[in-house]
């Protein structure tokens, strides 16, 4: 019976640690979406007046390099600051919890296979004892 209350809590406990990585990606894809149309506009008006700036001070190809080399900055530094994302507390319990709960259940389920084991040869032993 234990075993089966353990694995009740080991689901119970992975069910909501999925259900807040599910509302954290789910925000995360919103709150993208949205910075990225703010980001897409600011961009375009960034490089328009770059552009003009540089086109008075450099030639073209230097002036379209330097955008260039700009903008792969800017690509890498948001795109390292999205990885940084990491599991909030409520997950790291969570799986806390579902991992204590299985090694218990295997626990439990060994205990009860040895038990099982120790009847059975304490009754063919028995068996055997009797019939003499």
């Amino acid at each position: 019976m234990r075993a089966f209350r353990l694995a009740r809590i080991a689901a119970e406990a992975e069910g909501l640690r999925l259900r807040h990585r599910a509302q954290r990606a789910a925000l995360r894809a919103t709150l993208g979406m949205g910075s990225l149309g703010f980001l897409l506009g600011a961009v375009l008006f960034c490089h328009l007046a770059g552009w003009s700036w540089l086109r008075q001070h450099w030639d073209r190809p230097l002036a379209a390099l330097i955008l260039a080399g700009t903008d792969l900055v800017l690509a890498v530094i948001l795109a390292l600051v999205a990885a940084r994302s990491t599991p909030g507390r409520v997950e790291v319990e969570a799986l806390a919890v579902r991992q204590r709960a299985t090694e218990s259940i295997a626990g439990t389920l060994a205990l009860s296979a040895m038990t099982m084991e120790m009847l059975r040869i304490g009754l063919r032993f028995f068996r055997r004892g009797r019939g003499r």
